[in-house]
């Protein structure tokens, strides 16, 4: 897999991956990073080289690094090693989505964390301020329980039986 060639993408793939990185853009994220994911959603590659992403996007190397250093910290890719290789290689999972849920959880505990460091932090009669980060607080908890029931019901969605797929 490391040095085997990749063609050129077809017309169609190439609209697809400008198709995704608009609407990954409109949600006020950076249109290459969706370029990538897009790429790495299409591509039928269990991984692409950092090298290959860029030859495939027309992209730069650097704008490759900084988009799959974003989106392995969102968790919508992962990184891949291959034995004796140094290249990077990337992946997406099966399940992309879940796996982004599921990722989220760690974003909810770093700001619960920092939400608790400003608590400590507040000084006496503090009290607006302390109303805030306990609203904050509370929101948090409150979402990293929902997002547990999330996760499990988009699992069992994902693997009940489509309609469509069975006509």
């Amino acid at each position: 897999m490391t040095d085997l060639p990749l063609t050129d993408l077809d017309e169609a793939t190439r609209a697809f991956i400008e198709d995704f990185a608009y609407a990954w853009g409109a949600a006020g994220n950076p249109r290459m990073d969706g370029r990538v994911l897009g790429l790495l959603l299409i591509v039928d590659r269990p991984y692409l080289s950092s090298a290959q992403i860029a030859d495939l996007l027309k992209a730069s190397t650097g704008a490759v690094s900084m988009s799959t250093r974003a989106l392995m910290n969102l968790g919508f890719i992962k990184h891949h090693s291959v034995p004796g290789d140094r290249s990077h290689y990337f992946r997406t999972e099966e399940d992309v989505w879940g796996s982004f849920l599921a990722g989220e959880r760690d974003y909810l505990s770093r700001i619960s964390s920092t939400i608790e460091f400003g608590l400590d932090t507040l000084p006496d009669g503090a009290e607006h301020p302390r109303t805030r980060l306990n609203t904050a607080r509370r929101y948090m908890t409150w979402l990293a329980s929902y997002h547990r029931k999330m996760l499990a019901d988009w699992q069992a969605y994902r693997d009940s039986p489509d309609e469509d797929e069975t006509a």
